[in-house]
């Protein structure tokens, strides 16, 4: 199968270009930037001005971050409108049959996201026609990427719509919390700093499990949203104990109360994913791998 993948220099487009070459995929690969082992040339050129038919594409090229660029460079994040407008008129342009955009959990409405119970998010909370106020920019930008998936769709291309939860990996860059975690308890810090008071909840997936369930979504001819994600709800406070037991420690927890920590409770309901893929990689084992790498 011929496949394009943009952003396959980033964590998770280099994630995807391997599955996707042991799999046998013919994969051209792209990003914003020359990188080895990527194609040269810039994704955005790419989808202006190339007509090359392909089975496949994934589109994960993106300017993204942390929290802290999530907070700090609302401008930046916003530049990823034009990155996925132009995809959309490349697959419409191209006629190509199959594709996939990933959107992020950060199009949740934030209200559901509060401190109180924690509140599962359905794909179904999202409501493209009355959209409610979802993760500053980068919400708002992956809201209005799925909208222009809609109108892709509507031309004839099949369109799947993975919505990661809190992914991570031994190889994430450390302006996630996950590495910068994982850091700090192989240094054995002590104090262990955490952002914000440490009881907000993620729900964390492991890279290869995010990686095996888009491309068994996409094997079942699955379209439209899906979560990636456990449905298991962590604090900080309890990923940090979970990271430090692992490097065989007990450290005084430092709460950084003015940091960037964004939305409260951010856990998915994921079971449209599990009618098709059942993650095998638990939180302890991905900490065990992190911490021994």
């Amino acid at each position: 199968m011929r496949v394009l993948l943009t952003g396959a220099s980033g964590f998770v487009g280099r994630h995807l270009h391997r599955a996707l070459a042991a799999r046998g995929d013919d994969v051209f690969a792209l990003d914003l930037r020359p990188t080895p082992g990527v194609q040269a040339g810039d994704a955005l050129d790419f989808f202006r001005h190339d007509d090359t038919r392909f089975d496949l594409a994934l589109h994960c090229a993106a300017i993204v971050g942390g929290r802290a660029s999530i907070d700090g460079s609302p401008l930046g994040v916003a530049t990823n409108l034009a990155l996925d407008s132009w995809y959309m008129r490349w697959l419409v342009r191209t006629r190509t049959p199959r594709a996939v955009y990933f959107s992020s959990s950060a199009a949740y409405p934030v209200d559901l996201q509060q401190p109180g119970d924690v509140r599962k998010l359905y794909e179904e909370d999202i409501d493209l026609d009355q959209p409610e106020q979802p993760d500053t920019t980068y919400g708002w930008a992956k809201l209005t990427g799925e909208k222009l998936a809609r109108y892709a769709e509507a031309e004839g291309c099949r369109i799947l719509v993975p919505r990661p939860f809190s992914g991570y990996g031994e190889d994430q860059d450390e302006a996630y919390p996950f590495p910068a975690f994982a850091r700090r308890a192989r240094e054995r810090q002590d104090p262990f700093e955490i952002w914000g008071s440490g009881d907000s909840t993620r729900d964390w997936i492991h890279i290869d499990d995010l990686v095996g369930a888009t491309l068994a979504l996409l094997d079942a001819d699955v379209t439209g949203p899906v979560n990636l994600g456990w449905g298991r709800a962590t604090s900080f406070n309890d990923l940090a104990r979970i990271m430090c037991a692992a490097a065989g420690y007990q450290p005084t927890l430092k709460h950084q109360h003015d940091a960037p920590q964004g939305v409260h409770h951010r856990v998915s309901d994921p079971s449209r994913m599990l009618d098709h893929y059942t993650p095998t990689i638990t939180l302890e084992e991905g900490v065990r791998r992190a911490i021994n790498t």
